[in-house]
């Protein structure tokens, strides 16, 4: 097990994506250094108001403590007792053009340890897009790019974490999916730590090849405040997910950790309507009947 290289790869992933997207906008990144007085600490990348991004976030964090958050133990009670280390980039970007879908992706790796005992330790991770107007070309790149990271490591991988992802990245009490999907692991620590490793690096390396292509393809649409206000309403859903169902989350606020960094995937412009259903053959009901079912997109 080899902390120190996954911690440095996670920090030179997070640089070669920031570069990539402050080339896709114009603008730079903030860069915001910051201690966890528990332990550990990270970096913040963050864009808000740039030309192409409302509002963007790639984070760095690597933090540490003595005690278990409840809602870790809860699923593995065998935690309990151990002091333990997460790390990880998490993603969230929300462009201001409603046709260019909000993104997730997270790839991390956690670890505890207890004197005289074997480490239990994990990797996770995996991408997500979450359309507001659908288009079939940009859902099928996606997940075909999600396909080739996983291809590698055997042709049954990515039909399970595609299957995973579109089961944890649902509303339970909307009945609806968060967006079109894409691919979700945790636990993954079968065979070598190399293996789950190399694994991991592949999600990692390919999301700027899963994600850019679509926005260039759809930054100059033009776009009205009917599209605007459907996709702050669309956000609405993203804000629900992540502040009921999202386990990363839970996991960061109840470790203690910092909370602006951990509630950066928020979007900064959303609105709610009561009972709201949209037009009958409109591009906003085509969203709920074409795009948010699973399906297999190749």
């Amino acid at each position: 097990m080899d902390i120190p290289a996954v911690r440095a790869y996670l920090v030179d992933l997070q640089t070669q994506i920031v570069s990539a997207l402050e080339t896709v906008d114009g603008q730079p990144f903030r860069r915001d250094e910051w201690q966890r007085p528990e332990g550990g600490g990270g970096i913040s990348r963050l864009i808000e108001e740039g030309n192409f991004f409302e509002r963007g976030g790639v984070n760095f964090s690597h933090v540490k403590g003595e005690v278990m958050p409840a809602s870790a133990t809860v699923h593995r009670p065998e935690l309990a007792g151990r002091r333990w280390q997460a790390m990880g980039v998490s993603l969230v970007l929300h462009p201001r053009n409603p046709y260019c879908p909000t993104v997730h992706m997270n790839v991390r790796f956690f670890v505890a340890e207890k004197d005289e005992c074997e480490p239990v330790w994990w990797f996770g991770g995996g991408m997500d897009l979450t359309p507001y107007y659908g288009f079939a070309e940009d859902a099928t790149a996606f997940h075909q790019a999600c396909h080739d990271a996983l291809t590698p490591f055997g042709n049954d991988i990515y039909p399970q974490y595609k299957a995973w992802c579109d089961r944890y990245f649902f509303l339970k009490h909307r009945n609806e999916a968060r967006g079109i999907g894409g691919i979700f692991f945790d636990d993954l620590n079968e065979g070598s730590f190399a293996h789950c490793f190399s694994l991991t690096q592949s999600v990692g390396n390919q999301f700027t090849a899963a994600y850019l292509p679509i926005i260039e393809r759809r930054r100059a649409l033009p776009y009205g405040e009917r599209e605007r206000d459907f996709q702050a309403y669309r956000r609405g859903r993203y804000v629900e997910f992540n502040l009921v169902w999202d386990r990363g989350t839970l996991f960061g606020l109840q470790s203690g950790g910092r909370t602006e960094s951990i509630l950066m995937s928020l979007p900064p412009r959303v609105t709610w309507r009561y009972d709201w259903r949209p037009e009958a053959g409109s591009a906003e009901e085509k969203l709920y009947t074409d795009f948010l079912p699973a399906r297999d997109w190749i």
